[in-house]
């Protein structure tokens, strides 16, 4: 997805980078990102609370992340993206309708890629938890990346990401009968 030349089509181009911004961003999700400040951004850090549980979360600035805000960066914008256009006007309507968007284009690349399940903004997030776990990095490290309340639900999150071991017992069962 990160290497597709997909610039002979500005929207697919876009939302790809907002998948990949979140995924960037430990799995920001949508909201977060659209409602994120110019001066969320200080020192090499980007602070933000997330919309959802009220958590005050720290993400390290890398330069992935900068390439993006610089390709869509707006000076007349308060906003760090390019997701609600006109500040203080159905800022609500605005993301919901970008998030919509996105996820339609972000779906149209994900059956050009003959990826099996539809891509998603929601996708993003999911593959960051994944590859985290993957990396054997701790729960309680993924949890706190996710802005999770509690490890239980950063481990429910997980269950339901990874059906690998289920899978693989079923298999044995099914071929030993």
């Amino acid at each position: 997805l990160k290497s597709m030349d997909l610039s002979s089509n500005k929207m697919y181009s876009f939302a790809r980078d907002m998948f990949l911004f979140s995924f960037y961003t430990r799995g920001m999700a949508f909201v977060d990102m659209a409602f994120l400040r110019k001066k969320d951004l200080n020192k090499g850090t980007l602070s933000y609370r997330r919309k959802k549980t009220g958590q005050l979360l720290f993400i390290k600035w890398e330069p992935c992340m900068q390439e993006i805000v610089d390709r869509y960066f707006d000076a007349e914008s308060p906003y760090l993206l390019p997701l609600i256009k006109k500040a203080g006007v159905k800022e609500r309507n605005q993301y919901i309708n970008g998030m919509h968007q996105i996820n339609k284009y972000l779906g149209k690349i994900g059956e050009d890629m003959n990826i099996p399940i539809p891509l998603t903004l929601y996708v993003a997030r999911h593959t960051w938890a994944s590859v985290a776990k993957s990396k054997n990095i701790p729960l309680s490290v993924i949890c706190e990346g996710m802005g999770h309340d509690s490890e239980t639900t950063t481990r429910i999150y997980l269950t339901s990401l990874d059906t690998t071991p289920v899978d693989r017992a079923n298999h044995l069962i099914l071929n030993s009968l």
